[in-house]
């Protein structure tokens, strides 16, 4: 038996060395590699780059001036445009004023002839077709002139809101010179409203062009290299003129005396 235990000591404790060896030379390895690696966190921000900041910078004002100056080009092609609309609206409010003022004399015309009496006719039943015709016939040609809508040509061939075949065409006419005026007024009232609602929206337009060339015309010059030496550059902005700041300038007072 202590033969058996000295030969067991014997053959492990050479073998429970090594691996301890092995291990402790792991350890010491892994502490220099520790020691020796540089410490990258040490609490210190990295030292910018100024021509790396400067051209990300410039790069982000030559884009924003690409678009702006984009933008501003198609504000200014939607103001030409409005104004177009506006101008052409204008010009049909025009000939619709004309055309209604012309009404009007005409109805003005036909006022002073109702102050006449109606000439004597006989009441026949061949008459009252006559003046039905007569009626029918003058009402169909204001409609072709467009003087009448389609409506009114109905209520005359209907016999509604007024109109009475019966009357003599003297009175016929006066009646339709009046309805004649009151569609030429509408007609008039609805192109100067259309006039006027494309007058606002050219005005937005041309103001939105304005301000978008301002933007454009600021980003631009922003995008222009400074001139060395020129201490009195200034930087154009969209609706004022700042002084730019000149670096190392200090303010002094001035010398008394």
């Amino acid at each position: 038996m202590p033969q058996t235990v000295l030969y067991h000591f014997l053959t492990e404790v050479p073998e429970a060395a090594a691996i301890w060896s092995a291990l402790l030379l792991l350890a010491l390895g892994l502490l220099a590699v520790l020691v020796a690696r540089p410490e990258r966190d040490d609490g210190t921000d990295p030292v910018p780059d100024p021509v790396a900041e400067e051209a990300a910078r410039r790069a982000d004002l030559r884009r924003y001036a690409d678009e702006v100056a984009v933008a501003a080009a198609g504000a200014a092609q939607t103001a030409r445009r409005r104004r177009e609309q506006w101008l052409a609206a204008q010009d049909e409010a025009d000939r619709a004023w004309r055309a209604y003022d012309e009404a009007e004399a005409a109805a003005r015309r036909f006022a002073g002839a109702a102050a006449l009496p109606a000439p004597h006719t006989p009441r026949t039943p061949a008459e009252y077709a006559a003046r039905e015709r007569w009626l029918h016939h003058a009402a169909m040609a204001a409609h072709w002139r467009g003087d009448l809508t389609a409506r009114q040509l109905a209520d005359v061939l209907a016999r509604r809101n007024g109109w009475d075949p019966r009357r003599h065409p003297a009175e016929q006419e006066i009646v339709l010179a009046r309805a004649v005026r009151e569609g030429r007024r509408a007609g008039w009232a609805a192109a100067a409203e259309r006039e006027r609602a494309a007058w606002r929206d050219a005005e937005l337009a041309a103001e939105a062009a304005r301000t978008l060339a301002a933007e454009a015309y600021a980003a631009a010059d922003a995008l222009r290299p400074a001139i060395p030496g020129d201490a009195a550059a200034t930087v154009r902005g969209r609706d004022e003129v700042v002084p730019a700041a000149v670096p190392g300038a200090r303010w002094r007072p001035a010398r008394a005396g």
